[in-house]
């Protein structure tokens, strides 16, 4: 792999690493299990890269590569006293799936939420939860005391809340419709 393959790759696994992880820790219930598969996981995605086609995301590919990771693991201990059928891994991985997916449509939703904010309550909402980002400086750029911009924090979060659930209602509502 050449030195553009190599940045490609560090860039897709650390954007999604965590997730990654997070997938495997479901599939193998102990975390001392689950690094083991988490490092050949590792290996696997490095060494099949040059396979890897950016259209089908990276994220989904990785989590296709757990899963079969996650399967071999439990084929490989299969002799020993407590393991998961590949059935029952499989529904695992399935459930993933449908959990992630309604992750995503959450996302989604929040995203069209904070879109129908106004510019400068957005900006605070975004400024309150960046890395590092001290309430007491957000709350001088408000104008609010910290008190008072905690409380509008509060009714904000709560708006927002609300407004992904009905997003995501519709959202399902629409699916609904498509497939009658």
């Amino acid at each position: 792999m050449d030195e553009t393959g190599r940045a490609s790759f560090l860039a897709y696994f650390a954007a999604h690493e965590e997730a990654i992880r997070a997938r495997v820790r479901r599939l193998v219930p102990l975390r001392s299990d689950a690094e083991d598969v988490m490092q050949e996981v590792a290996v696997v995605l490095w060494r099949k890269f040059p396979e890897f086609r950016p259209e089908q995301g990276f994220r989904e590919w990785a989590f296709g590569v757990a899963r079969y990771e996650a399967l071999a693991w439990y084929r490989d201990r299969g002799r020993e006293r407590i393991a998961f059928s590949t059935e029952t891994v499989e529904m695992l991985a399935a459930l993933e799936d449908a959990e992630a997916s309604h992750g995503d449509r959450r996302r989604e939703a929040l995203d069209r939420c904070m879109a129908k904010l106004a510019e400068a309550d957005r900006d605070l909402i975004l400024a309150s939860y960046r890395p590092a980002a001290r309430i007491q400086d957000v709350a001088m750029r408000s104008g609010r005391s910290i008190g008072g911009f905690y409380q509008w924090l509060h009714r904000m979060r709560k708006t927002l809340l609300e407004c992904v659930r009905a997003e995501v209602r519709r959202d399902e509502r629409a699916r609904g419709n498509e497939h009658e």
